[in-house]
């Protein structure tokens, strides 16, 4: 199969699940980055190139804010990333957007030969 194909469908899917995954708390890219690849075994392994540009997206459009924190070991300054309620009330409209969307894909594809 072309990679593209499957490019285009983890596209718009992997907004909602960024954004999902800082609802539940607050992390940092190579946390979202390990979460992703372990969490869909494998289906989600992205590079960085992938992940920051819609965490960019996502704080331009004020679903999520970063902030940056040392720990207390001192070692290296991370910047954490979490969901705002404006992010909360964006995912709740987009799961149920994807809800529908995929009940009507479902639809067409159904008993489909492969």
């Amino acid at each position: 199969m072309d990679v593209r194909y499957e490019r285009q469908l983890k596209r718009g899917l992997l907004e909602i699940i960024v954004l999902k995954l800082l609802s539940q708390g607050r992390a940092y890219g190579y946390q979202l980055l390990q979460r992703l690849d372990q969490e869909s075994g494998g289906l989600f392994r992205i590079k960085e190139g992938t992940l920051y540009p819609i965490l960019y997206r996502l704080e331009d459009d004020g679903l999520i804010v970063s902030e940056w924190s040392v720990p207390e070991d001192k070692s290296v300054a991370k910047k954490y990333y979490r969901c705002t309620p404006e992010g909360n009330i964006a995912l709740k409209e987009l799961l149920g957007l994807w809800r529908r969307f995929d009940g009507v894909a479902n639809h067409f594809l159904q008993g489909e030969d492969e």
